[in-house]
């Protein structure tokens, strides 16, 4: 997380300082934190897509205190996910404590390295095989009853029609006909195919690269997992691997996939697969999420007032069509797409050219000859 500047105090901040304030006066062994004094001081950071605010306290050792508010979070859940996965060893952030009824939480500060910011052409073999070792514990941990919904055909599908609701009649205001509905229909149900085919499993939602804090030593810390789901097994290894915020060249993400297939299969957490069918699942998958993605950066933008997601879409834009363009099922849509959709794309003024979004970070990591 980073720091955000002269961001104004307001209500809830000031009743969150007291709340953490008084949580600590009594100190917490756990973390070794110390009794402090009322007049707490809270250090606004940047947050996630969704409505919580995060603050770094100013005790040592820090601390994140989180504004979450009611109606629109579930702190219960929150909390309850973040016991369940450290129990089962994933290093999410310890709650210290939390206020369910008034939605203010207490945690543990994973530190500002995220994962985005370590990944270089140097760093970036060792970093991802880090991260999805991480994620094949993440898959092997067990289901109990109640925890984990179904990421289920009507979940996923609700998710891609973000895509024609949000990007296209509400930001391009561009009306989409009945002969064009059947059609993303049709894509659709392709996806929903390949995704009710694979093996269900633990799916963080979100695991990718500014969800992820590298700490020296330690297994990388967690966050965001407050969506979780029971779902497809290669939802987040797409999110992680053809990430909306950083780019690397196909051959090597499709090389970093089958590597994680074989451990996978090592594991247990999948049956034998042969490397076409898992890539296919891949490919269709991160599809899935890249249409999601299309339809919530614009909601994103016109419901929730948050501006910096827009020109992360060229990048989702060419992951979409460079997948579309791979298989004769989904080649249609590419084709209406490139015809009738981005062309309004292109008039915006935050838009760039898709098939060199990321370009800078694919030429950084071609590998030497």
């Amino acid at each position: 997380m980073n720091e955000r500047v002269n961001e104004a105090p307001d209500e809830r901040r000031q009743q969150l300082r007291q709340w953490a304030a008084r949580a600590l006066q009594s100190g917490h062994d756990a973390l070794q934190v110390p009794p402090v004094a009322s007049s707490l001081d809270l250090k606004p950071l940047s947050g996630d897509a969704g409505f919580r605010r995060y603050f770094r306290t100013d005790t040592a050792p820090t601390l994140i205190a989180v504004d979450s508010p009611p109606g629109k979070t579930n702190v219960s859940r929150f909390v309850a996910l973040a016991d369940y996965l450290r129990r089962n060893g994933i290093h999410t952030p310890l709650v210290i404590a939390a206020d369910i009824e008034q939605g203010y939480m207490l945690l543990e500060d994973l530190g500002d390295t995220q994962l985005l910011r370590e990944l270089n052409p140097d760093s970036v073999s060792g970093l991802y095989a880090e991260v999805m070792n991480e994620l094949l514990c993440l898959q092997q941990i067990s289901r109990p009853e109640g925890m984990f919904p179904p990421y289920d055909r009507a979940l996923l599908h609700m998710e891609m029609r973000l895509l024609p609701e949000w990007l296209i009649g509400k930001l391009l205001q561009r009306e989409i006909s009945e002969e064009e509905n059947q059609l993303l229909e049709r894509t659709f149900a392709h996806l929903l195919d390949s995704a009710s085919a694979q093996p269900q499993v633990l799916v963080h939602r979100d695991y990718h690269s500014r969800n992820l804090m590298i700490r020296d030593g330690e297994r990388p810390g967690v966050v965001d997992f407050q969506d979780a789901v029971w779902g497809p097994v290669t939802y987040d290894l797409a999110s992680l691997l053809r990430d909306c915020y950083i780019r690397w060249p196909q051959e090597q993400v499709e090389r970093w996939a089958l590597a994680y297939a074989s451990s996978a299969i090592d594991s247990g957490v999948i049956p034998e697969v042969q490397a076409e069918t898992f890539l296919r699942w891949f490919d269709w998958m991160g599809l899935q999420r890249h249409f999601k993605v299309l339809g919530l950066f614009p909601r994103l933008y016109l419901r929730d007032g948050k501006h910096g997601y827009l020109p992360d879409l060229p990048l989702v834009i060419r992951y979409t069509l460079e997948v579309c363009d791979k298989y004769p099922e989904l080649q249609p849509f590419s084709d209406w797409f490139r015809q009738e959709i981005l062309p309004l794309i292109e008039l915006q003024d935050w838009y760039r050219d898709y098939r060199t979004a990321g370009e800078r970070q694919a030429l950084e990591t071609e590998t030497p000859k």
